[in-house]
């Protein structure tokens, strides 16, 4: 998810393949998240902070191969990267697993990357 999350904020863009796996990444998250007893989660909704902090770090190496076709390298895309904006989307897609249904959040999900740089002209292809 937050490769694509980084890609879309240096490219300012969004593509339909990228779009089906941040809305598979969080689907697959909501359904790993809830526990057994389906009242409760192994991670609450204000524990992901620092957990989104290391895995962008993670994730910058890897966008780097992907980011304008490889044209920047990891350092490069490293100094590029906005951060806190990254984890500010990411952070704003968890809480929805938190607030809708297994069988809502596929929509949702996809009203909210319309509002990602590249949305618009996502939705309308």
């Amino acid at each position: 998810m937050l490769i694509h999350i980084i890609k879309n904020q240096i490219e300012q863009r969004l593509t339909n393949s990228w779009a089906a796996s941040i809305s598979d990444s969080i689907l697959r998250i909501q359904k790993l998240n809830l526990k057994a007893n389906k009242t409760s989660y192994y991670v609450n909704v204000d524990e992901w902070f620092p957990l989104l902090e290391e895995a962008v770090e993670a994730a910058i190496a890897p966008a780097s191969v992907e980011v304008f076709d490889g044209r920047l390298n990891a350092i490069q895309l490293s100094q590029q990267v906005e951060r806190s904006s990254v984890i500010a989307v990411a952070q704003s897609l968890l809480e929805l697993i938190y607030q809708y249904s297994a069988k809502e959040l596929p929509a949702i999900i996809s009203t909210r990357l319309v509002e990602l740089p590249g949305g618009q002209g996502w939705h309308r292809d």
